[in-house]
C-alpha cells in the first residue's frame, strides 16, 4: 500500500507577517477562559464604556429597521449624518469642512487604514508616539512602511515633543500620526506644542493623522485642541473620530473621516472597495447621538472623572506604582519598574495571581516596557476590589 503525502499548501503572503494584532482582545479572551473555570477576575484591558449607548440614538436605530431602512447607504454615509459630523466638527473642534469631505466608516479603525493605505508606499516613513495605539503602527508595516517611534515620557505628561518629531524627519516621512487625548496613556497635547507641530508638518510637506476619538472625555479643565484648525493645516490633516467611545456605542462600529478634497476620491475608492457603506439603520441613530440630548455623555465624563481620582489615588498609595493622572480618555499607565517586575511579567503574574486583567505597556510599544495600562471604564465597585487585589498582589512580592 502506498502512503502519498498530502498536498503541500501555499504558504500565507509575506505582508501577513508584517501586520501586527490589537493584544486588548486577545487578552480579555484568556482571561474570560479563567472565568469559565471558575477564576473571580476582574477585567481592566478593554477601552469600552461600561455605559449604556443613548437611548435617543437605540430608538432612532430601532425605529429606523421597522421602517424598512435596512439596505445600502450611499457609500460615503447617509447625508444626514454627514451633515451632522460637518456641524459636530464646527461645533467643537473649530474645524470648518465641506459635507463632501466627511466620510462615515465602520469603526474608526477604518479610518486608519484608508489614511495609511492612501497614502504611504514601501519605504515611506510614518512617525508614530510610542507608546500608541497598536493599529497604527500594525497597517503600517502591513503595507511596507517604516514606522519611526517618538518615546513619550510620563515626566513630560506623556505629551509628543515636537523637538524629539523635528529631528526624526528625514526626507523620507510622509505621515505624522497623533492621539490626543491619547490611549494608552491619558496624555493630552496642549496648544502650543499642537502648534510646534503643525509648523513642522507645514515645513517638511507632511499629511497629519490626528486621531481625536476621546477628544471629550477630558479632566482638570484640559483643551482638546485639533491640528486642523492651525495656518495650513486644514489641507494636510485627516480628522479621525467615532460613536464608540464619547456615546459608549463600540459594538455599534460607526466611526468618521474628515479628509481633504484632494484626498476625499482615494477614500471614498477605498470604502467602496472594502465595506460598500456602514450600516444604514446604525447610521440613524448616530444622527441623533449627535443632534440629540447630550446629558447622557455630561454624565459619562463626570463619573470617569470621579473614577480617576479613586484609581490615581488608589495606585499611588501601592508602593513601588507611580502613576500621573490623565488629562483624558479614560485610562491610567501606572510605572511598575518599582516593584522589581517589567510590565509584561507584572500583567502576567497579576492576572494569574491575583485575578485582576491589565494590558502591558508593551502591547503599545518598546518604549512603554516598565508600565501597565489600566482602563477605568467599570464600576467604582470593581475598581476598589482590583486595587485591593493589586497592593496585596504588590505586596507579597
Amino acid at each position: 500500500m502506498s502512503h502519498s503525502q498530502p498536498p503541500r499548501l501555499p504558504a500565507v503572503s509575506d505582508r501577513m507577517l508584517r501586520v501586527g494584532t490589537e493584544s486588548a482582545f486577545e487578552v480579555a479572551a484568556r482571561a474570560r477562559a479563567l472565568q469559565a473555570q471558575g477564576r473571580s477576575i476582574i477585567h481592566l484591558e478593554i477601552g469600552e464604556p461600561d455605559f449604556d449607548s443613548p437611548i435617543a440614538a437605540r430608538e432612532a436605530a430601532k425605529a429606523a429597521i421597522d421602517a424598512g431602512l435596512t439596505h445600502y447607504a450611499p457609500y460615503a454615509g447617509m447625508p444626514e449624518l454627514r451633515a451632522a459630523v460637518r456641524d459636530d466638527v464646527a461645533l467643537r473642534k473649530g474645524v470648518e469642512a465641506s459635507i463632501d469631505d466627511v466620510f462615515i466608516t465602520v469603526g474608526g479603525k477604518g479610518v486608519m487604514v484608508y489614511a495609511i493605505m492612501a497614502l504611504i508606499d514601501p519605504g515611506d516613513e510614518v512617525i508614530i508616539p510610542d507608546p500608541a495605539y497598536p493599529i497604527y503602527d500594525s497597517i503600517t508595516r502591513f503595507v511596507g512602511g517604516t514606522v519611526v517611534p517618538i518615546p513619550l515620557r510620563m515626566a513630560d505628561g506623556f505629551e509628543l515633543d515636537p523637538d524629539r518629531v523635528a529631528a526624526a524627519i528625514t526626507p523620507r516621512t510622509k505621515l505624522l500620526v497623533l492621539n490626543s487625548p491619547a490611549n494608552p496613556t491619558g496624555g493630552v497635547l496642549g496648544r502650543a506644542a499642537t502648534e510646534k507641530l503643525a509648523q513642522l508638518a507645514v515645513e517638511h510637506g507632511l499629511v497629519v493623522l490626528s486621531d481625536e476619538i476621546y477628544g471629550r472625555i477630558l479632566y482638570d479643565g484640559a483643551e482638546h485642541v485639533s491640528i486642523a484648525t492651525f495656518p495650513g493645516m486644514a489641507e494636510r490633516t485627516i480628522i479621525l473620530d467615532g460613536f464608540a467611545k464619547t456615546f459608549a456605542m463600540t459594538g455599534w462600529r460607526l466611526g468618521y473621516a474628515v479628509v481633504p478634497p484632494w484626498l476625499s476620491p482615494h477614500f471614498g475608492r477605498l470604502i467602496i472597495n472594502t465595506i460598500s457603506c456602514a450600516p444604514t439603520f446604525v447610521q440613524v441613530g448616530a444622527v441623533e447621538a449627535l443632534r440629540g440630548p447630550q446629558d447622557e455623555v455630561d454624565g459619562m465624563v463626570a463619573e470617569f472623572t470621579a473614577r480617576r481620582t479613586l484609581v490615581i489615588d488608589g495606585l499611588n498609595a501601592i508602593p513601588g506604582l507611580r502613576v500621573a493622572p490623565p488629562k483624558g480618555a479614560f485610562y491610567a499607565f501606572p510605572d511598575v519598574s518599582g516593584t522589581g517586575l517589567s510590565g509584561p511579567d507584572f500583567a502576567e503574574r497579576l492576572l494569574l495571581e491575583a485575578g485582576v486583567c491589565v494590558l502591558s505597556g508593551t502591547a503599545f510599544g518598546a518604549a512603554a516596557d516598565n508600565h501597565i495600562r489600566i482602563s477605568y471604564a467599570t464600576s467604582r465597585d470593581n475598581l476598589d476590589e482590583a486595587l485591593r487585589r493589586i497592593g496585596a498582589f504588590v505586596a507579597g512580592l
